[in-house]
């Protein structure tokens, strides 16, 4: 099996470039499942039902979100609907939507779970303690893929450390910058520390940079917006091992166009 992860798409511009691009390249690549992150897909910040339609009508199977997937109102009722959608297994009991999800093909499953890290970021459970809970939770699937959201580094290392062996993939979003760590850990887990994102190539994390620049100089409130011109699609493709859910390889892509 070939799964293809994105990185974060941002706005509505990463969306349409997959509508463009993705069909092809995941032909070209004999890819057999897509995951990607949608938590900065709707336009302006957060994730709305029109993003994630968007995104699922490019070929994405399954999207996990991040901090960010509460932030639109109108999300919250569309996640509690059978969507192929997850969001960060670590929030209260209670919260909209699912920490785990399956991707169902028939002759394989594939189990997705998303983790938000905490360092300099929400104060939700430990997410050290609660993979333990939810790989409890992967109803007997062989390939695991955890989307562990974080800003910090080393964080994002020891998690994927903990739990190497564990699960198929640890694939790092949030930064938006990708990482050249992709490698695969030492009890055979595929792992980077960030995929990158689906977004502007000549931005500061997808946003307008002269935006950015006059937010860092001023530290008064300014309304961000994605940038037009080439945009670039991050991620990595994953080669598992379906009959024992086994990572044989990773490599980091980078698409632009």
């Amino acid at each position: 099996m070939r799964l293809l992860f994105l990185g974060d798409v941002v706005g509505e511009g990463g969306c349409d470039f997959l509508l463009r691009r993705l069909p092809d390249f995941k032909r070209k690549n004999n890819i057999d499942v897509c995951i990607a992150n949608g938590e900065n897909s709707a336009q302006g910040n957060g994730v709305t039902p029109k993003s994630v339609n968007m995104l699922l009508d490019s070929g994405v199977d399954m999207l996990t979100m991040g901090n960010h997937v509460f932030k639109r109102p109108e999300i919250m009722d569309f996640l509690e609907d059978d969507v192929p959608v997850v969001r960060p297994y670590n929030y209260p009991a209670g919260a909209p939507g699912k920490g785990i999800n399956i991707i169902d093909k028939g002759r394989y499953r594939v189990a997705v779970i998303n983790m938000l890290g905490t360092v300099f970021s929400e104060p939700l459970a430990n997410p050290f303690i609660e993979i333990d809970k939810a790989l409890g939770e992967v109803d007997g699937c062989k390939t695991v893929i955890v989307d562990f959201h974080a800003e910090a580094t080393a964080e994002k290392r020891a998690f994927g450390f903990y739990i190497d062996g564990k699960v198929t993939a640890v694939l790092g979003t949030h930064t938006h910058v990708q990482t050249a760590d992709e490698q695969l850990l030492p009890n055979g887990t595929a792992y980077i520390t960030d995929a990158g994102m689906v977004g502007p190539t000549q931005s500061v994390l997808g946003i307008t940079p002269e935006l950015v620049v006059r937010k860092f100089k001023t530290n008064l409130p300014v309304r961000f917006e994605n940038p037009k011109g080439e945009y670039t699609m991050n991620g990595c493709i994953i080669e598992i091992d379906e009959k024992t859910g086994k990572a044989a390889s990773i490599e980091r892509v980078s698409v632009k166009g």
